[in-house]
Formats: structure tokens, sequence, C-alpha cells
């Protein structure tokens, strides 16, 4: 059976949903399966409530993930996202994009040049970029420690009694820590954290004063990518939450407006339900962006020139597997030069997969188009984003990365 957009069960009569065609219809919802202590629920989680999507939401311990979800999409990671007809979708980005083309208006992707960039950029530098400081936030400090294990508890025994609870969050503290390797943070890399969440608290803060979202006064993909660390680690964990509340309590409830399904929060209730006209940026969303460049881009760049030097050693066949049997794979290190001194590194093959949406958009654009992006880029320092090439890119089927032909 097709699925159509009057299928998404949007809600019939609510002011504040975004409705996919003009229908009182209302048929078996979307299945979200994921956590409250999951990063990438938290994202698509905020998503498909602004959307005005009809969802239910079910642990990834429920009967049906286990007999249909996980067979379906071969991944065990959350979250995963079931259709009314039994499709399944995982990953974030890939369930945005789905949404997307049957529920295509109003579009969570801006239409316009700039603001359409700007939203690919931020799932790169806010989504994939923050999950770095958002997990040494949640088990580099002890104070976390409790609550998380809990957190994790009710995901797989949710009326478990607190030893059960702990016990299997234990589980899953170990199955993370292995992947983050040891703890063993010094004062050094505690202080450069704290410095890192709080001007980005600040700059953030200073926005949401006068902003009710990213670009203006309607959700966008560039919001949704923000969800993962502010509201699933930074939002919920005790110490990075108490900052959060401390200094920057506009960011505290813009998370807070983020989970519910209205679209206008009190504080902007004059606020046109709309992204700013004519592509405008708003100023106080520069600041934003020059701290992920500050803090993110030459990484983003190192890991970009190790994919094309790879790619130049290998020379893999077109549709080869990249590293299909790993569950977030990284190509192997590679050794180049930038700026006249050799470097070694790798690349995530997610990193390079999001890096392309938005080189690929840019690629599209008319001379003058390109020229104002370029231009905005410039004022954030992010110029050199814009020379990147990924002369391969990667594909995403079932859940696993392949590489284009030349």
């Amino acid at each position: 059976m097709a699925i159509t957009g009057a299928m998404l069960g949007c809600r019939a009569g609510s002011s504040a949903a975004w409705p996919c065609k003009d229908t009182d219809e209302v048929i078996a919802p979307y299945v979200l399966y994921g956590s409250y202590a999951s990063y990438y629920t938290a994202k698509t989680r905020s998503y498909l409530r602004k959307k005005g999507v009809a969802f239910i939401e079910r642990l990834p311990s429920h009967p049906r993930f286990r007999s249909h979800v996980r067979p379906a999409s071969g991944s065990h990671r959350i979250p995963q996202l079931e259709t009314p007809d039994g499709q399944v979708f995982q990953d974030s980005t890939v369930i945005f994009d789905a949404v997307e083309q049957l529920c295509p208006e109003p579009a969570a992707l801006p239409l316009t040049p700039r603001q359409r960039l700007i939203a690919h950029l931020l799932e790169l530098f806010a989504s994939e970029g923050l999950v770095h400081l958002a997990w040494r936030y949640r088990w580099f400090f002890e104070e976390n420690l409790h609550f998380v294990k809990m957190d994790f508890g009710r995901s797989f025994r949710p009326q478990g009694d607190d030893e059960e609870l702990l016990h299997y969050g234990q589980v899953i503290a170990d199955r993370m820590l292995s992947r983050g390797g040891v703890i063993a943070p010094d004062a050094d890399l505690l202080a450069s954290m704290e410095q890192s969440y709080v001007h980005l608290l600040k700059v953030l803060d200073a926005h949401f004063r006068l902003h009710p979202y990213m670009l203006g006064g309607r959700p966008s993909a560039a919001d949704f990518a923000f969800m993962g660390a502010l509201h699933a680690h930074m939002g919920r964990d005790p110490v990075p939450l108490r900052v959060m509340q401390n200094h920057a309590p506009r960011v505290f409830r813009w998370v807070e407006h983020m989970n519910t399904p209205d679209l206008q929060s009190p504080e902007f209730s004059e606020t046109p339900l709309a992204f700013l006209a004519d592509d405008a940026i708003p100023e106080t969303l520069i600041p934003v962006l020059s701290h992920l460049i500050s803090d993110q881009a030459e990484r983003i760049i190192l890991e970009a020139l190790a994919y094309e030097q790879w790619v130049a050693e290998t020379d893999p066949d077109p549709d080869h597997p990249l590293g299909d049997q790993q569950d977030q794979p990284v190509l192997p290190k590679v050794t180049f030069v930038r700026n006249g001194n050799p470097i070694s590194a790798s690349a995530s093959l997610q990193t390079i997969w999001l890096l392309q949406r938005s080189l690929g958009f840019y690629a599209t654009l008319g001379p003058e188009d390109r020229q104002a992006c370029a231009d905005l880029f410039a004022q954030f320092g992010g110029a050199e984003l814009l020379t990147l090439q990924i002369s391969r890119p990667t594909i995403r089927r079932n859940n696993r990365f392949h590489i284009a032909a030349p």
C-alpha cells in the first residue's frame, strides 16, 4: 500500500498543526521507537510534534521493535520510525527526509538559498557536531550517573524496580562507555568543556531574546538539529541542566517549547509563523554559527580531506560498501598534507554524508545565490567549508553507506 500525505494523520482542527492535506481523516499513526535519554530521538520527537504528524512512541523494549522493526531496518539503533504500512526508517535525518516527502508543506527545510544552506550546515555542526560535548557532559560527572542509568533502565524495564533499572542501565552505560573510551577528564579538559558550553548557551540566549526559532518565527531543521544535545543530554542530565538554567534561561524555555506541538509560544504571540523574509539570516544567529565553526570546522575539514585521500588511494568500485559491518563506520586513517604539514586523520562516514548535503545544495545554486552564500559564510568564518570537494559522495542504502561512481 502506497503511503500518502493524508495517511500521516495530521491533527484535524488544530491551529498549531501543519496539515499535510485538507482532510479530517486520521488513520493509524506512525510509531516512533526511541527513548528520552536518546540524543537522536530527541530531535526526531520534536520534529514530529512541530510538524503536526500523528504518532505514538514506543520503547525499544517493545515486542514489535524486536519482531519487525529491527529486522526491517537491519539496525538496533534508535530512533526508528515505522509507517502505517510497516515501512521502517532509521537515522533522524533519513526520517526527516522521508516525512518531508510525504508531508511537504509547509517545509521544515527553507526554500531560499541562504536559509536552506544554514539549515543543512546545522544538521552537521549542531546535530552531529555537538555529540562529543554532550557525551562528555553526560559521562564525565558522577552526579549524572544515577539519573542516567535509571533513565536507560526504564527503556528496557519500564515498570522495573530500582534495582532492575540500575542493572539494565549499567549494561547500556557500559556499552556507551566502550564506544567513548576511558573516562579520565583532567582539570584543563573540564574547564575547556565548560567554557565552550557556557559560551554556546550565552550566544543562543541572546538569539532567543529576539527570535522564537533559529530562522525566525517558524521551526526548521536548524532548530531540530540542536535538540539532541540541548534536550536529551544537556536539558535533562543534572549537571549540564543546572548550567543551562543558571546561564541561559531563554534557552531552557526554548527547549521546553520545542517539546510541545504548539508552533507559537506565548512569549512571541505577535511574531508571524514564517521564516524571515527575503532569505534573511538573523544577526543574532551569526555569533552562534561563529562559535560552532570555531569549535568544529577544522575537524570537519580534516575529515573531508581524509575522505578524499582515502578515495584517491583505494579507488573503490562503484557501490562499494563502506564500513558496512560497523554501527558508526569510520574509514581507516590516511596521511595527507594540509598547509604544508603532514596530517594523519580518518573520516566518519556520517560526517561526510551530512557535509555533502550542504555542498551538494550549494553546487545547485546560480552564481548570484552562490556569492550571497559565500558572503554569508565569510561573516562567521565558514568560507573554507564551501571550497571543499566530495568527489565521490556516499550513498545511504539499507542503513549502510556505499560509495557513488566517479
